[in-house]
């Protein structure tokens, strides 16, 4: 199953102790102070890979802890410090600390960001001796490690978002376009969760339907807000089953605005879909009214049959090129 937020835990490593140690000589056994400083523990960092699925994994297993360091041994020699800890996200990982409030992005596949610092070793007591104290029976425990819970949300990197009202198509769309296999059904939130597909070699993401109230939380549709924030271009289909088309197109005009006006600067083609459920003077009547109520490139489709589908993946392809 496509997992795209979860929540884990880190944890980093816990520095060595210091320790208390003495130089052994034949005759001498206390030669002076000879305790070495504890190692360092191990950090912790996120990693961006190209995997989308590797959420899914974390979700049985959601616990990362770096390693301590070891404390200091005889002969003044340092402990050893505390293998790192790398936690690996897909691209597009938001990151928030729910301790701090601090928030990493992961945009750039390689990218590594450290997120929790390992502890410093404690000094030995060689670290304390001096003219005056010969002899010092100090030692200090190694820093306490860093943990804290985070929040990991997956903001889908791709380059055409398919939005609108649920069943409108967008589904079938894809798999008539890429090699995607969303599930296709006569009834509302078909898609319970973002699908992909690759259309010479550009992304494509078909992901839950709008419904008014989207903005605030209702339905599955602010789930999918989040990731039209990334697309380069948006898809908006409008099915001809609708009673009233432009108003289904508003519907989701509108939740978007609510949610970030930003998104309404990203190109925008209106697709009328299910043309086979209208009449031909029909189709082309709602398609001027729409064209000139919304300024949009407008195109009408019947994918199942693919009717205009060719025309408007033609266009989409060239679009995407001059990007």
């Amino acid at each position: 199953m496509f997992i795209d937020e979860l929540k884990i835990y880190a944890q980093s490593g816990r520095g060595g102790d210091g320790v208390v140690r003495w130089m052994h000589y034949r005759g001498n056994e206390f030669g002076g102070p000879a305790g070495g400083d504890g190692g360092r523990g191990g950090d912790v960092y996120l990693e961006a890979v190209r995997n989308l699925s590797l959420l899914s994994k974390y979700t049985s297993d959601n616990e990362f802890r770096a390693g301590d360091g070891q404390q200091g041994q005889s002969n003044n020699l340092f402990g050893k410090g505390g293998a790192d800890c790398v936690i690996k996200l897909p691209v597009g990982s938001r990151v928030t600390n729910l301790e701090t409030g601090e928030v990493y992005t992961l945009e750039t596949e390689g990218e590594r960001i450290k997120v929790l610092n390992g502890g410093n070793g404690g000094y030995g007591n060689f670290h304390f001796k001096s003219a005056t104290n010969r002899s010092p029976e100090e030692a200090v425990p190694g820093q306490a490690a860093q943990k804290a819970w985070f929040q990991v949300e997956l903001i889908l990197g791709v380059d055409v978002g398919l939005i609108g009202k649920p069943n409108a198509g967008k589904s079938t769309l894809l798999n008539t376009f890429t090699n995607a296999t969303s599930a296709i059904g006569a009834y509302p939130f078909t898609t319970l969760e973002p699908h992909l597909g690759e259309l010479y070699g550009y992304v494509l993401a078909d992901v839950p339907g709008l419904i008014e109230g989207a903005a605030e939380g209702k339905g599955l549709g602010h789930k999918f807000l989040r990731h039209a924030s990334r697309a380069k271009m948006l898809l908006h289909l409008v099915s001809l089953e609708e009673e009233n088309p432009l108003e289904a197109y508003r519907v989701v005009h509108n939740e978007i605005k609510k949610y970030d006006e930003a998104l309404l600067e990203k190109e925008e083609w209106v697709v009328l879909t299910k043309t086979d459920t209208r009449t031909e003077e029909e189709v082309s009547e709602i398609m001027k009214t729409i064209a000139a109520a919304t300024g949009k490139r407008t195109f009408a489709i019947s994918a199942p049959i693919e009717e205009g589908t060719k025309e408007l993946q033609d266009a989409l392809i060239q679009e995407l090129k001059s990007k």
